[in-house]
């Protein structure tokens, strides 16, 4: 059995919680974006393109079996690492979780204040973007 939607975000917290420097956090951060699935260069399309973040992100979205499932891709390695951590809580979650539930892991790690203010706007516009995807097969 998978893990809870509560259960990841835990999951995560614990991970962060074994570094005291933010310099460690980041390149956790790193690793994880080395982790996900990318989106090959020739199948990214202007409309996968999120707005409001500072660097180029695209993100993909599908449903299979009432759950959906995200890939992305960034040409910034540190923000390809944030989207990874938002894939690791929404992938396999129903859309209605997605819209409803309160992704709390990110004020518990500090992330949003430890970002640079065009960072921490792109983090909130990815967010975004995946709940108004998750919106469309609720």
């Amino acid at each position: 059995m998978s893990a809870s939607f509560k259960e990841k975000q835990d999951s995560i917290i614990e991970d962060f919680q074994v570094f005291d420097d933010w310099m460690d956090k980041y390149e956790m951060i790193i690793d994880l974006g080395k982790d996900i699935q990318g989106i090959s260069v020739e199948k990214r399309k202007d409309e996968q393109l999120i707005d409001g973040c500072q660097s180029r992100v695209w993100l993909k979205a599908e449903i299979n079996n009432t759950r959906m499932h995200f890939s992305a891709d960034s040409d910034a390695i540190i923000t390809k690492g944030i989207i990874a951590l938002l894939i690791n809580v929404y992938n396999g979650e129903k859309p209605e979780t997605i819209v409803k539930e309160n992704l709390y892991f990110i004020n518990q790690i500090g992330l949003q204040e430890h970002l640079s203010p065009t960072r921490a706007n792109g983090l909130l516009e990815m967010v975004k973007r995946m709940k108004i995807e998750a919106l469309k097969y609720v």
